[in-house]
């Protein structure tokens, strides 16, 4: 009994001690005295599940002491997100959608906790790599909750018109097929004609001049508004208003339905379910698309699959262009809208057992060392330091091209793409390897053709209203008026049936609140300006 009684007494000054000197888990999250002594964290990732112990999460855990527990997003993630919020029950360390509704309920709640202060007792890598990006994606009362992955601005090509690099040679349109030179509405309308004529059948199927993919509206809407030089909101005396508000929006979907009424589109692209496109364009009878330049490499392995001369069957390939609408400058086009604030956002949750330890091991991450391990793999067995740069080895370029998912599954390369940066690393090689070292023909014409249309849509992602208002509510019935329309509009028999359609939808929106949600996007706009000078 005596000696229960001292282990009390013991435990009662030990608990007291704790609580005058600071608790680890107090504060900022305290941490070991020996940096690295070892330590699991559990992580939940939206974007994959796979187990951290390939040869990358290795050499993660021995330079920085942490073992990393996946936990596995069966299911919808923003499902098993809403649960993890609801119940409570919080994994160390969450990775979802940044700027989502989900990440706002996570913020507001507290069930993540600021990192301000640890961002500025450890995290110098932090500070040094994401720099102005810190200050854009604070919270409205001065706070960073998370650290965006594929942050800073990056000049790439996002959408565009897509023609057959061979077709278009046979229809002799001389250097503009590799050049970079665009072409006018006119030019590429007349080429879509002059296919028609000229190839009536290919391979005894009925010749389509362009197809498009009616389940992905987003690839078709963005590759006319690139082509007509719009913008996510149209600007107007301070205010930000609603696309359909700008006069080229109209104009675009005229253009759009000329073509559909002089059978130069598929008849069937509104219907149009994704597997269908792409078996559709990999046939051999289409000439041309408007897509992202990624979503269209199954149809492209098709086509090559089918070339009789293995020397040209790299031509056989859909190509990315630019095309301007009339009276757009080739330097106004906006076909590459892409975020300098990222995809993703990595929180610390308020159930975290060491935040120190957590901020340190993001902070390695996202260092030099930390962006080249993660996205090409360890020194001396993925890649090489050659005079001054990162050189990868052959065989790992290989077992890429073979078999993507298999190679980042067994090395742990570009598997996950915590805390990355876009763009090169101090020797002028980009941290990501797989998708930007060693580029295809199809990539680098793209590149050649549209990287100069990148523009920072981060001023106006989400300015939204909150999820779950009725302004919330409102905005979806406004945006499915508009999709509904613009297919209306594009089919239609006649132009003055488009512009009837048009001003229905304005009618409809209007009545739907369209004006409340413009106030909601300017004084949303305007506060994150404000936020962003502080």
């Amino acid at each position: 009994m005596k000696k229960l009684k001292l282990m009390l007494a013991a435990a009662l000054v030990m608990t007291t001690l704790s609580a005058c000197g600071g608790s680890p888990q107090s504060a900022t999250g305290g941490g070991d005295d020996d940096g690295n002594a070892p330590i699991t964290l559990t992580w939940f990732d939206q974007n994959t599940g796979d187990a951290f112990t390939n040869p990358v999460a290795q050499v993660i855990t021995e330079k920085t002491g942490v073992t990393v527990e996946i936990q596995q997003p069966t299911g919808n993630p923003v499902e098993k997100l809403n649960l993890m919020l609801a119940s409570g029950d919080l994994p160390d360390v969450i990775l979802m959608s940044r700027g989502s509704d989900i990440m706002n309920k996570y913020i507001t709640s507290g069930a993540v906790i600021p990192l301000n202060d640890l961002i500025e007792e450890h995290g110098p890598n932090i500070q040094k790599m994401y720099g102005d990006t810190l200050t854009r994606t604070r919270n409205e009362d001065g706070n960073n909750y998370y650290f965006s992955n594929w942050y800073g601005l990056e000049e790439y090509p996002v959408f565009g018109f897509m023609m057959r690099k061979d077709i278009l040679k046979e229809l002799g349109v001389g250097a503009k097929v590799d050049n970079g030179e665009p072409f006018t509405a006119e030019e590429f309308e007349e080429l879509l004609v002059k296919f028609k004529e000229e190839y009536p059948t290919i391979d005894g199927n009925a010749s389509i001049p362009m197809a498009l993919n009616g389940e992905n509206i987003g690839s078709v809407s963005g590759s006319l508004k690139g082509m007509y030089g719009m913008m996510p909101y149209y600007e107007t005396n301070g205010e930000l208003k609603k696309d359909i508000r700008d006069p080229r929006y109209l104009e675009m979907v005229k253009f759009l339905n000329s073509l559909y009424r002089k059978g130069l589109l598929d008849k069937e692209w509104a219907t149009m379910k994704t597997k269908q496109y792409e078996q559709k364009l990999g046939n051999g009878n289409v000439f041309a698309t408007a897509e992202a330049l990624w979503n269209v490499g199954n149809a492209n392995t098709l086509l090559k699959a089918e070339a009789t001369d293995k020397a040209t069957e790299d031509e056989r390939q859909f190509y990315q262009y630019k095309v301007l609408a009339p009276g757009v400058k080739a330097d106004e086009t906006t076909y590459g809208p892409k975020s300098s604030l990222g995809w993703d956002g990595v929180a610390i949750s308020r159930s975290n057992k060491d935040p120190v330890r957590t901020m340190k091991l993001l902070d390695f991450l996202a260092s030099e060392e930390g962006q080249y391990l993660l996205m090409w793999g360890i020194e001396g067995e993925h890649w090489d330091m050659k005079d001054g740069k990162h050189v990868p080895r052959q065989e790992v370029l290989d077992d890429f091209q073979r078999n993507w998912d298999e190679a980042s599954r067994t090395t742990g390369i570009r598997k996950w793409t915590w805390m990355i940066k876009n763009g090169p690393g101090e020797d002028g090689t980009p941290y990501d390897l797989m998708g930007r070292y060693q580029t295809d023909p199809v990539t680098e014409l793209a590149i050649k053709n549209l990287a100069d249309t990148s523009f920072d849509t981060a001023p106006y992602d989400n300015l939204g209203p909150a999820g779950g208002t009725p302004e919330a509510i409102m905005e979806t019935k406004v945006n499915d008026t508009i999709n509904s329309y613009f297919l209306k509009m594009a089919l239609s028999p006649s132009e003055s049936q488009v512009e009837e359609s048009y001003n229905q939808m304005m009618a409809e929106v209007e009545a739907a609140g369209l004006a409340k949600l413009e106030e909601i996007y300017t004084d949303n706009y305007n506060k994150r300006q404000a936020l962003w000078d502080k």
